[in-house]
């Protein structure tokens, strides 16, 4: 198998890579680069002249003449695409997940994929993050996954490349039993000639009755005729490391563990990075006993053979649903003198763990410390799980009543009596039975929830000041087990969908700000730079009436742009699954903070919020900032902002 690096950077060091894009001012990867920075070393926007920003263009999620042709499609208002800039061209999945690609300038539809078999069912869907580009002499062809398969366009034409696959397509789909849908919302990335997948195929599910599924398998395949390569197995088999963490046989029926997220790579290495989720039923596994390799884990795979290089679990036997789900960033960092090629890698823990990138060896000591045992049925918890010790949680970790709002004591007391129905304590304290006696737990209340503290938008990463900006949210959930009642149920207990909610006093969060926040981190140190809350949030409450407060932050999974001299990050959107219906967790504005202080210097309310992460670029000597947005009363579109 040839695996050259047909893009033509692979002698880059990735500082060098982003300085190279400078030149260009392109933006080759959903996540900047394959190290997913999520930065551009752009400077004509900067701190003076921020102030200046104006909307220079904007377009609906599908081209018109799309919406003509099928006038019965929807569009979902969760536009989560993220564009490309290559050659002086806007690459993205349109709102319907079918490529598209842009005047950069103004944003006129240059060409928009067609549907496979044209019909209204073929032409629906739903946009990934993004896409990845390939480009072998004067072929270019860009790579994306849509329902479930996976696609070769070309780039110049728009066409489905027919020497790939199935006419242009290789299914994705698992015909095990118990598999569900093939579904994956971030995007396929390419290593030299080599296209690598992940995903979710699903079955039992987080709220399910069931204890089988089907795991999603990390797949490889060759960028020109779309023939599998390899097959890495995230539930490993007999004869395979960590097998016997998979105990009394679960290997044969547990699964739906893949990657909700974003892959990233090392071409220089020839590594790519999975951050893999939680295993299945998410909060409970007596029918899994053992630590549960590779769930919760990130994977360096050598893309020339398919074979694990290292390895790393976050949470060991998760009852928590807490995924490694946030996109694992590389960088250069340099720690007592020590130069190091990093990879940092958010959990919904709010921690960050930083390996070494090429060996796996932790930066700072990672201790495995003991975490309470479970009291449900037959559960057998790790007795301990890993802590880095640096850096510092960019989140609140744990419950207690020292977490509690004390705007006025009225509140406090408040409170103080919502949470005594529950189970508190530290973090990793497991779920628990619901009781329904006067005197028992509701369950067990704790932070993070199952959002957790970081998501897929979590991070960015400056190379040129090693800072590293954890972007987060305070969000607790009320962790309530119980035993299944639906006919059919192969699980001891499940979760208990109709138990308490996080309680809140009219609305208000019953924990301290801020309930959204960005963490600057300076990886040199291991150490916190500054902390500041990213939105406004519930300050305006009738509770909260004249109190002079700080911004309070909200809890929307936005994701930042770094450049030279600023950090752009908006506040989420209301069409964001676990958003909805949830008011003060959502927001309209789009910000630029000094990325040095986290000092806010400009804002802009824009018609909706934000849905996908933003990009910026240079086009004919303009730098231009485009995000998409969508809203439960706004519909999905991109807005590109610039200087008049």
């Amino acid at each position: 198998m040839r695996l050259s690096l047909a893009i033509g950077f692979c002698t880059f060091g990735i500082a060098a890579y982003a300085q190279a894009q400078a030149v260009h001012g392109e933006w080759r990867y959903f996540g900047s680069d394959k190290a997913f920075t999520r930065y551009s070393p752009l400077e004509q926007i900067d701190r003076d002249n921020v102030s200046e920003l104006r909307i220079l263009w904007r377009r609906p999620a599908v081209d018109p003449t799309l919406k003509e042709t099928y006038s019965e499609l929807r569009v979902a208002p969760n536009f989560r695409s993220t564009p490309l800039m290559i050659g002086g061209v806007l690459y993205a999945p349109n709102g319907v997940g079918l490529m598209r690609a842009l005047n950069p300038g103004t944003g006129e539809t240059m060409w928009e994929q067609s549907p496979f078999a044209p019909t209204i069912d073929e032409a629906a869907g739903q946009s990934p993050r993004g896409v990845d580009y390939w480009r072998d002499g004067d072929e270019e062809r860009l790579f994306l996954t849509r329902g479930e398969f996976l696609y070769s366009v070309d780039a110049k034409s728009g066409e489905l490349d027919a020497d790939f696959g199935d006419q242009g397509r290789v299914s994705l789909h698992r015909y095990e039993e118990k598999a569900g849908r093939y579904n994956w919302t971030a995007g396929a990335i390419v290593v030299g000639d080599v296209v690598v997948t992940a995903g979710i195929t699903g079955g039992a599910g987080d709220g399910g009755v069931i204890r089988e599924a089907v795991p999603e398998d990390v797949r490889a395949y060759d960028a020109r005729t779309g023939r599998r390569l390899w097959t890495f197995h995230v539930v490993p088999k007999p004869g395979e490391e960590g097998h016997e963490s998979w105990g009394e046989d679960s290997w044969r029926y547990s699964g739906d563990l893949g990657s909700w997220c974003c892959l990233t790579a090392d071409e220089e290495l020839g590594y790519v990075y999975i951050p893999l989720t939680a295993p299945t039923a998410a909060y409970y596994g007596g029918h899994r006993p053992g630590d549960n390799l590779y769930s919760n884990t990130l994977v360096a795979i050598d893309v020339a053979t398919g074979e694990k290089v290292w390895h790393f679990q976050m949470v060991h036997h998760d009852v928590w649903e807490y995924d490694t789900v946030g996109p694992a960033t590389l960088g250069d960092i340099t720690v007592d003198g020590k130069r190091i090629k990093a990879v940092m890698q958010p959990s919904k823990t709010g921690f960050l763990y930083v390996f070494d990138r090429e060996t796996g060896e932790p930066v700072w000591p990672i201790e495995e410390r003991p975490v309470p045992a479970s009291t449900v049925g037959s559960e057998s918890l790790s007795p301990t799980q890993p802590f880095p010790t640096k850096p510092a949680p960019f989140d609140r970790q744990g419950f207690t009543e020292d977490d509690l709002i004390d705007f006025t004591p009225a509140l406090r007391a408040k409170a103080l009596e919502l949470v005594k129905p529950f189970v508190l304590g530290p973090m990793f304290t497991p779920p628990s039975l619901r009781s329904d006696t006067p005197d028992g737990k509701k369950g067990t209340l704790t932070n993070p929830g199952w959002w957790g503290s970081g998501n897929w938008h979590t991070g960015a990463f400056d190379p040129e000041t090693a800072i590293y900006y954890a972007v987060s949210h305070t969000w607790p959930s009320v962790y309530h087990i119980e035993r299944p009642t639906e006919e059919g149920a192969t699980l001891d207990y499940v979760v208990d969908d109709e138990g308490p909610n996080v309680p809140t006093i009219d609305g208000l969060p019953i924990v301290k700000p801020p309930y959204g926040r960005i963490t600057a981190i300076d990886m040199n140190r291991g150490e916190h730079v500054w902390m500041a809350a990213n939105g406004d949030g519930p300050r305006d409450h009738p509770l909260l009436e004249g109190l002079d407060l700080p911004p309070l932050g909200i809890a929307g999974r936005a994701a930042p742009l770094v450049t030279k001299t600023l950090l752009f990050i908006g506040e989420g959107s209301d069409s964001i699954p676990g958003i909805r219906g949830r008011e003060g967790r959502w927001g309209k504005n789009f910000r630029a903070y000094d990325k040095l202080t986290g000092e806010v210097l400009w804002k802009m309310e824009l018609d909706a919020g934000t849905t996908g992460a933003p990009i910026t670029y240079l086009f004919e000597g303009k730098q231009y900032i485009v995000v998409a947005i969508g809203g439960k009363d706004h519909p999905a579109e991109w807005v590109a902002l610039g200087l008049p």
